[in-house]
Protein backbone atom coordinates (compact mmCIF):
# COMPACT_ATOMS: atom_id res chain seq x y z
CA UNK A 1 0.00 0.00 0.00
CA UNK A 2 1.28 3.40 -0.88
CA UNK A 3 1.67 5.68 1.75
CA UNK A 4 2.55 9.64 1.77
CA UNK A 5 4.23 11.61 5.00
CA UNK A 6 5.96 14.75 4.73
CA UNK A 7 10.26 14.70 3.97
CA UNK A 8 12.35 14.86 7.11
CA UNK A 9 15.60 16.00 7.54
CA UNK A 10 17.18 12.33 7.50
CA UNK A 11 15.61 11.79 4.05
CA UNK A 12 17.70 14.10 2.81
CA UNK A 13 20.09 11.47 1.43
CA UNK A 14 17.74 9.87 -0.34
CA UNK A 15 16.04 12.58 -2.13
CA UNK A 16 19.16 13.94 -3.13
CA UNK A 17 19.87 10.16 -4.76
CA UNK A 18 15.94 10.20 -6.70
CA UNK A 19 16.94 14.21 -8.49
CA UNK A 20 20.40 12.75 -9.18
CA UNK A 21 18.63 10.49 -11.50
CA UNK A 22 15.66 12.19 -12.26
CA UNK A 23 18.06 14.22 -14.32
CA UNK A 24 19.78 11.75 -15.83
CA UNK A 25 16.47 10.29 -16.36
CA UNK A 26 15.35 13.89 -18.15
CA UNK A 27 18.99 13.89 -20.18
CA UNK A 28 18.17 10.55 -21.50
CA UNK A 29 14.62 11.35 -22.63
CA UNK A 30 15.63 14.31 -24.80
CA UNK A 31 15.04 17.00 -21.70
CA UNK A 32 18.80 18.13 -20.86
CA UNK A 33 17.84 21.95 -19.76
CA UNK A 34 15.10 21.50 -16.91
CA UNK A 35 16.85 20.43 -14.22
CA UNK A 36 20.48 21.84 -14.16
CA UNK A 37 23.24 22.88 -11.99
CA UNK A 38 22.27 20.04 -9.72
CA UNK A 39 18.55 21.33 -9.33
CA UNK A 40 17.41 21.22 -6.82
CA UNK A 41 20.31 21.82 -4.55
CA UNK A 42 20.37 20.12 -1.20
CA UNK A 43 19.57 24.18 0.79
CA UNK A 44 16.63 24.31 -1.31
CA UNK A 45 15.66 20.63 -0.07
CA UNK A 46 16.54 21.38 3.27
CA UNK A 47 13.73 24.73 2.75
CA UNK A 48 11.37 22.75 1.35
CA UNK A 49 11.46 20.15 4.22
CA UNK A 50 11.88 23.03 7.32
CA UNK A 51 8.85 24.65 5.55
CA UNK A 52 6.79 21.63 5.61
CA UNK A 53 6.25 21.41 1.83
CA UNK A 54 8.17 18.67 1.17
CA UNK A 55 6.40 15.22 0.79
CA UNK A 56 7.74 11.77 0.28
CA UNK A 57 5.58 8.79 -1.05
CA UNK A 58 6.48 5.42 0.24
CA UNK A 59 5.97 1.79 -0.81
CA UNK A 60 4.80 -1.05 0.93
CA UNK A 61 8.52 -1.79 2.83
CA UNK A 62 8.28 2.51 4.03
CA UNK A 63 11.45 2.51 1.28
CA UNK A 64 10.68 6.22 -0.65
CA UNK A 65 9.66 5.22 -3.94
CA UNK A 66 8.95 9.14 -4.83
CA UNK A 67 9.39 12.61 -3.65
CA UNK A 68 7.50 16.20 -4.35
CA UNK A 69 6.37 19.56 -3.02
CA UNK A 70 3.19 20.71 -3.02
CA UNK A 71 2.87 24.15 -2.53
CA UNK A 72 -0.57 25.27 -1.22
CA UNK A 73 -1.12 28.76 -1.87
CA UNK A 74 -0.15 31.27 -4.74
CA UNK A 75 2.96 30.41 -6.73
CA UNK A 76 4.77 33.86 -7.65
CA UNK A 77 5.77 32.43 -10.88
CA UNK A 78 1.93 31.86 -11.66
CA UNK A 79 1.26 35.43 -11.35
CA UNK A 80 1.19 36.08 -14.92
CA UNK A 81 0.37 33.62 -17.93
CA UNK A 82 0.66 33.84 -21.83
CA UNK A 83 -2.85 32.41 -21.89
CA UNK A 84 -5.79 31.43 -18.88
CA UNK A 85 -6.28 29.44 -15.58
CA UNK A 86 -9.73 27.68 -15.98
CA UNK A 87 -10.10 30.23 -12.05
CA UNK A 88 -9.08 32.23 -9.78
CA UNK A 89 -10.11 30.21 -7.05
CA UNK A 90 -7.35 28.99 -4.11
CA UNK A 91 -4.69 26.28 -5.68
CA UNK A 92 -2.16 24.72 -4.29
CA UNK A 93 0.88 23.69 -6.82
CA UNK A 94 3.10 20.13 -7.35
CA UNK A 95 6.52 21.17 -8.25
CA UNK A 96 9.91 19.23 -8.17
CA UNK A 97 8.22 15.53 -8.57
CA UNK A 98 10.99 12.59 -9.05
CA UNK A 99 10.70 8.54 -7.99
CA UNK A 100 12.88 5.94 -8.83
CA UNK A 101 12.38 4.82 -12.14
CA UNK A 102 11.32 1.25 -10.89
CA UNK A 103 7.86 2.87 -9.94
CA UNK A 104 5.15 3.42 -11.89
CA UNK A 105 2.16 5.32 -11.51
CA UNK A 106 3.51 7.33 -9.25
CA UNK A 107 2.48 10.50 -11.07
CA UNK A 108 -1.71 9.79 -10.82
CA UNK A 109 -0.93 8.79 -7.24
CA UNK A 110 0.87 11.70 -6.37
CA UNK A 111 -2.21 14.00 -7.94
CA UNK A 112 -4.79 12.19 -6.12
CA UNK A 113 -3.14 12.27 -2.38
CA UNK A 114 -2.56 16.21 -3.50
CA UNK A 115 -6.00 16.46 -4.48
CA UNK A 116 -7.19 15.74 -0.43
CA UNK A 117 -5.28 18.55 0.35
CA UNK A 118 -6.88 20.94 -2.12
CA UNK A 119 -8.87 19.92 -4.85
CA UNK A 120 -7.67 23.32 -7.75
CA UNK A 121 -4.16 21.69 -8.56
CA UNK A 122 -1.73 23.48 -11.08
CA UNK A 123 2.04 21.96 -12.57
CA UNK A 124 4.14 23.24 -14.87
CA UNK A 125 7.16 21.71 -16.74
CA UNK A 126 9.81 22.55 -19.18
CA UNK A 127 8.65 22.44 -23.38
CA UNK A 128 10.88 19.78 -23.16
CA UNK A 129 9.46 17.32 -20.53
CA UNK A 130 7.22 15.21 -23.15
CA UNK A 131 7.14 12.80 -20.48
CA UNK A 132 5.38 15.27 -17.44
CA UNK A 133 3.85 16.93 -20.46
CA UNK A 134 2.04 13.89 -21.40
CA UNK A 135 1.27 12.55 -17.73
CA UNK A 136 -0.14 16.05 -17.17
CA UNK A 137 -2.77 15.18 -19.92
CA UNK A 138 -3.26 11.33 -19.29
CA UNK A 139 -4.74 13.13 -15.56
CA UNK A 140 -6.89 15.27 -16.72
CA UNK A 141 -5.01 18.40 -16.17
CA UNK A 142 -5.69 21.31 -18.87
CA UNK A 143 -2.99 23.14 -21.21
CA UNK A 144 -3.71 26.95 -19.92
CA UNK A 145 -0.18 28.92 -21.32
CA UNK A 146 2.94 29.89 -20.59
CA UNK A 147 4.18 31.20 -17.58
CA UNK A 148 7.96 32.23 -16.66
CA UNK A 149 10.01 31.78 -13.66
CA UNK A 150 10.20 34.55 -11.44
CA UNK A 151 13.83 33.51 -10.00
CA UNK A 152 15.37 32.31 -13.90
CA UNK A 153 16.37 34.80 -16.39
CA UNK A 154 17.65 32.15 -19.08
CA UNK A 155 15.15 29.55 -20.26
CA UNK A 156 12.27 30.41 -17.55
CA UNK A 157 9.49 29.63 -20.01
CA UNK A 158 7.26 26.81 -19.11
CA UNK A 159 3.95 25.14 -20.18
CA UNK A 160 1.63 25.28 -17.59
CA UNK A 161 -1.57 23.06 -16.66
CA UNK A 162 -4.29 23.19 -14.03
CA UNK A 163 -7.04 20.70 -13.11
CA UNK A 164 -9.82 21.43 -10.92
CA UNK A 165 -11.91 17.98 -9.35
CA UNK A 166 -15.28 18.00 -8.30
CA UNK A 167 -15.95 17.85 -5.95
CA UNK A 168 -18.36 15.14 -5.74
CA UNK A 169 -15.65 12.95 -6.46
Amino acid sequence: MITFRHATTSDLPVLQQLYHAARLRMIETGNPRQWTDGYPQPELLAEDINEGRSFVMLDDDNAIMAAFVLLVGPDPNYNQIDGAWLNDEPYATIHRLASRSDCHGVFRECVHFCRNICPNLRIDTHRDNLIMQHLAQKEGFRYCGIIRLVYKTADAERLAYQKKFDDNL
